[in-house]
């Protein structure tokens, strides 16, 4: 309600002199409509009546007029306070929740992390990484582990059953600097020598030597303790191009595919592949050096490492010699492929043969790919020549795959061929090798799963070797995996 205006107010002169009646613009009282009783008459004011002054009141504000807004689709939310996308925890805070979805590139150039595999090697973008991920002030640790007990029985004379444990721990120790390089520090160990210097028992598998005067037949060799302890450093020039470097006692060089038990395509089957020194047997190396350059998802690299393979000392470290060359190119052309070709001189490789060089080809393609929200699937074709300095020329060909059906199961599969001049002394003889096997894991939290898996290898060997007549192989397994 407004109160009446006096009589001086009801009226303003304006600049052009007229009058303007304030009266009439005052606002109208808004009709109720509720019925009102009917008013009476009022009485008509005497004469003698004065009339009596309102005391002066201030006017009631003028109510406000809505505002005119604009479309709901214009009109743009408040922004809210973000954290720091890299605002990093005190030196003393540990983060020990699962970081494994992190934006991060890779250690060697501006690519996807999950692209890095063992050693310097790469694997499509799209396979799966795992690990225990932490921040420690301005580092990024992981931590990774995959024990194993196995019972494994191969068949006919040349076969042998036998239980052991096998398996990997893995840590890993990040830094990057404001400028774009990047420290990381990588140590890998395995329960491998506990199992014995005979290691276990694999038909149709050759090398190494279990006592340094007989070379291992129808035996796969134990890995050393310390698989790998090294470091790289690389630098980003700009967001296509880097240059690193790569130090490992013991380390991996560039020749062949990732070693097979980092294979996204091989890493579930226990048994390693009896193409193995064809293709990836130079994985633990004893003095490694290695210069890279990554040029958008191309990566050139030389390696300079001990040719020599790792005697029957398993817990020891065998002395640097720096005497082998090798040299691979990687290609990723897209997120579910990675290729590479590689070449490899190596001095002397073995103890029992020190007079005979290898001069080692391959070359691999993996493909991997998720398979709806839980299912995943990795493929690898694999080819690998030695030629050996006393002739000999051998093919070894390998085919691989893992599909995962749902989170908590896995099959594996691997074909395998090669030319062999070991298992038959003074001939060269082609074997071939098919295992079929699956895992079923069970979740016993976040980060820690426990297994069940078992695999069958249908063999084929050379005629008149003394391998029987069906000669196979099984496993039995349990596995442990921190992730």
């Amino acid at each position: 309600m407004f109160a009446a205006m006096p009589a001086s107010a009801q009226t303003m002169t304006m600049p052009d002199g007229s009058k303007m009646d304030m009266k009439a613009m005052a606002p109208k009282p808004a009709p109720s409509k509720a019925r009102a009783p009917a008013a009476k008459p009022k009485a008509e004011a005497k004469p003698a009546d004065k009339p009596v002054a309102a005391p002066a009141a201030t006017p009631e504000p003028a109510p406000e007029m809505p505002m005119p807004m604009p479309p709901a689709a214009s009109v743009a939310p408040m922004p809210m306070p973000m954290p720091e996308k890299d605002a990093a925890p005190s030196a003393a805070a540990m983060d020990m929740s699962n970081m494994g979805a992190m934006a991060m590139t890779g250690l060697f150039g501006a690519y996807p992390m999950t692209r890095d595999a063992s050693g310097t090697s790469w694997q499509p973008d799209a396979a799966p990484h795992e690990g225990l991920h932490a921040t420690w002030g301005d580092w990024m640790l992981m931590g990774h582990a995959r024990l194993m007990g196995i019972y494994d029985n191969q068949s006919g004379p040349r076969g042998a059953s036998q239980t052991f444990a096998a398996g990997m721990v893995m840590g890993m120790a990040r830094r990057d600097f404001a400028g774009g390089d990047t420290l990381n520090f990588r140590a890998m160990l395995s329960p491998d020598p506990l199992m014995g210097r005979r290691g276990y028992p694999l038909l149709l598998a050759n090398g190494e030597t279990a006592d340094g005067e007989t070379p291992l037949l129808d035996r796969q060799h134990p890995h050393d303790l310390f698989m790998e302890l090294s470091g790289s450093y690389s630098h980003k020039f700009d967001d296509r191009n880097a240059v690193y470097l790569y130090l490992g006692y013991p380390g991996e060089p560039a020749l062949g595919p990732p070693a097979f038990m980092h294979r996204a395509s091989a890493m579930d089957d226990p048994a390693a592949p009896i193409t193995h020194h064809w293709l990836d047997s130079t994985h633990i190396t004893f003095g490694v050096a290695t210069l890279g350059w990554v040029r958008d998802d191309w990566k050139l690299e030389l390696s300079q490492f001990t040719g020599r393979e790792p005697d029957q000392h398993r817990f020891n470290f065998d002395s640097p010699r720096m005497d082998s060359t090798a040299a691979r190119v990687s290609w990723n052309p897209d997120s579910h492929w990675s290729l590479q070709a590689s070449w490899g001189h190596l001095n002397s490789p073995e103890q029992l043969e020190p007079g005979l060089d290898e001069t080692r080809y391959t070359a691999s393609a993996t493909y991997a790919a998720a398979l709806g929200s839980e299912g995943f699937i990795a493929a690898t074709l694999g080819w690998g020549l030695k030629s050996i300095s006393d002739g000999q020329r051998l093919n070894g060909l390998f085919a691989e795959a893992e599909y995962k059906p749902a989170a908590l199961w896995t099959l594996f599969s691997r074909a395998e061929w090669e030319q062999n001049a070991e298992l038959v002394p003074g001939r060269v003889s082609p074997v071939k090798d098919f295992t079929i096997g699956g895992i079923r894991d069970f979740a016993l939290d976040e980060h820690w799963k426990i297994g069940l898996g078992a695999l069958y290898a249908f063999d084929g060997a050379p005629a008149g070797a003394g391998y029987g007549s069906t000669p196979h192989g099984s496993m039995a397994f349990v596995r442990l995996i921190a992730d």
